[in-house]
């Protein structure tokens, strides 16, 4: 019984999702941290050069960007493996699942410091197009390894 459970538990850690998971934790994460320092970071520089500490980098602010790392990641691993597996994966189906994500979080969160002035239109042209593609990637990488889940065809 001991080996069984072994063997299962060792099969879990090994599933597609989680795999999914773990190549979408480093794509996220580094492509997070490239478009901040390339684009995002200088961009919020010079538009706030009067506000004091603007787009700081610290221990806080690190912390900070870990909870929305993996709560990112979570989101554009779990909710494109759900829509696959109710809806079917297919690579269009995967670009339309990652778009879906793109605008729950992105799409939201630049608009709402773009209304309030947090942001201006070549932060919006700049970071948007690239957390597209990010998210987008993410939700292939997602129908990637769906293909070796039966459940998952369409």
């Amino acid at each position: 019984m001991s080996t069984r459970l072994r063997t299962t538990d060792a099969s879990r850690l090994s599933s597609p999702f989680i795999m999914a998971l773990f190549v979408n934790f480093v794509w996220i994460n580094a492509s997070e941290v490239f478009r901040y320092f390339a684009f995002v970071m200088p961009m919020m520089r010079e538009a706030f050069s009067v506000v004091p500490d603007v787009a700081p980098m610290n221990v806080p602010v690190f912390l900070i960007w870990g909870v929305w790392d993996t709560i990112l990641v979570i989101a554009a691993t779990l909710l494109p493996w759900m829509a696959m597996r109710v809806f079917g994966a297919s690579f269009a189906r995967a670009v339309l699942y990652g778009t879906g994500v793109w605008f729950a979080v992105f799409v939201i969160l630049w608009l709402g410091l773009y209304n309030m002035n947090l942001a201006t239109l070549p932060v919006l042209f700049t970071a948007l197009p690239l957390a597209w593609l990010e998210m987008v990637v993410a939700s292939v990488v997602v129908w990637w390894f769906a293909g070796s889940n039966p459940e998952m065809s369409g």
